[in-house]
């Protein structure tokens, strides 16, 4: 469903605003669950379309999901698991290729095609193969699918050539069912990474390590079911914290937990926004530009790429220039034309930009062309004069349970519509 928003901007956003499940961690602890022998319960589970796509995922191989409430799933396993995912659901969302791992270990086959998703760049799934075939797995391809098997994994000493998330996510899923111990060198050391060695050990696996760069698996025969209270998602929170500082607001976040955020945190104190922080809440206070900065996108911890998009907004405001580079994925910058006609002042040379503040951007209309873009073009209509129009809103969905009730709860003039 295409959805548009519409905001009336340069007003503060003042109150508190409360921060849902993390996208990033539900999603894999859902596939996860594929392997688990009994009922899984995941609570504070967002209501976003990239949980939808998955739940259908889920389905669609064999597993019943129901609501117990309006945040708390259950996934009920099937007695016999499908083995190939659906073409139309791994295109929808690249997230849907953590499926491989938990199919490959408990059913000894996997058949799944390219994933989709975000179009911000090529992200082959080379790291994920890697994995697989060093776990003992047979990997042919036939007629654009790709096909996993081996009636029984074995653990192995892997290298990953690049800390990537969802290829750590795959290998720790398949190796919680292989034969022996499995070491992951250089893995992603993500909090949802340690979300994922939680949630698995709560089922009976024996993973450690996760936070560092070296987790150790030690196979077991069987997963049990486990009931499981995702963690706060630590993007839309950044997120909020933005909006608030951007507007000149005095907006408190609530729900996080603050080392998840340490990068983010440093960097808008370093632009200068007074911070106060409590157990599990931040609150920021604008009422100025901001300094200039200069940005980098790196592994956890260091600053996120997902919100390198939405950062831009507000060094578009800031006073001075900022320099801000991209290591992660090639084409982050997608949104800065439409920022740009929105009157800020944007230079870009491959994964590098240049932004020379402006002391206020103006509404115009705007096209989400990702998640974070649509992420970063509210923040920027949020604090634009006039009225800003977002179209292709639906791709925000994917991300942010309810953003646009959240917001109007703390002062902003934000409504969506669909067609």
């Amino acid at each position: 469903m295409i959805k548009t928003y519409i905001i009336e901007g340069a007003r503060p956003l003042e109150g508190t605003i409360t921060v849902s499940g993390a996208k990033n961690a539900v999603l894999p602890l859902m596939a996860a669950a594929l392997m688990a022998n009994g009922p899984v319960i995941l609570r504070q589970v967002p209501h976003i379309s990239d949980v939808g796509i998955m739940l259908e995922m889920l389905t669609a191989l064999g597993m019943t999901g129901t609501w117990l409430d309006y945040n708390t799933l259950q996934l009920m396993p099937g007695r016999e698991l499908n083995v190939t995912a659906p073409e139309k659901l791994l295109r929808e969302m690249r997230a849907s290729i953590l499926v491989v791992g938990p199919l490959l270990a408990k059913e000894g086959k996997a058949v799944v095609f390219p994933p989709g998703g975000c179009n911000i760049g090529p992200r082959p799934i080379d790291f994920h193969l890697k994995g697989m075939k060093a776990l003992g797995a047979d990997i042919q391809e036939d007629e654009g699918r790709i096909i996993f098997m081996q009636r029984k994994l074995r653990g192995a000493e892997i290298m990953l050539d690049y800390p990537s998330v969802g290829a750590t996510e795959n290998i720790m899923c398949a190796a919680s069912l292989a034969d022996g111990k499995t070491v992951i060198q250089n893995a992603a050391k993500e909090p949802e990474i340690v979300e994922l060695q939680n949630f698995l050990n709560l089922m009976g696996a024996r993973v450690k390590g996760a936070g560092t760069d070296r987790i150790t698996i030690q196979g077991v025969e069987s997963l049990s079911g486990a009931d499981y209270t995702v963690i706060p998602d630590r993007i839309e929170a950044g997120t909020f914290l933005i909006t608030g500082a951007i507007t000149g607001g005095d907006l408190e976040v609530k729900n996080v937990i603050l080392e998840h955020m340490d990068a983010i945190i440093a960097k808008l104190q370093e632009m200068g926004f007074k911070l106060d922080r409590g157990s599990d809440r931040i609150r920021i206070q604008g009422g100025n530009r901001g300094k200039s900065v200069f940005l980098r996108s790196m592994p956890y911890p260091g600053y996120p790429t997902d919100m390198l998009p939405v950062m831009f907004p507000l060094l578009a405001v800031a006073d001075g220039v900022s320099m801000v580079y991209e290591s992660v994925f090639a084409n982050r910058f997608k949104h800065l034309d439409d920022l740009i006609r929105m009157g800020a002042q944007i230079k870009t040379e491959g994964r590098l930009a240049m932004v020379t503040g402006v002391e206020r951007l103006h509404g115009t209309t705007v096209r989400a062309t990702d998640l974070r873009a649509g992420a970063a073009l509210i923040a920027a209509g949020l604090a634009a004069k006039g009225r800003t129009v977002i179209e292709s809103a639906d791709h925000i969905d994917r991300g942010y349970e309810a953003i646009v009730e959240k917001l109007r709860q703390v002062g902003a003039e934000i409504i969506g519509s669909s067609g």
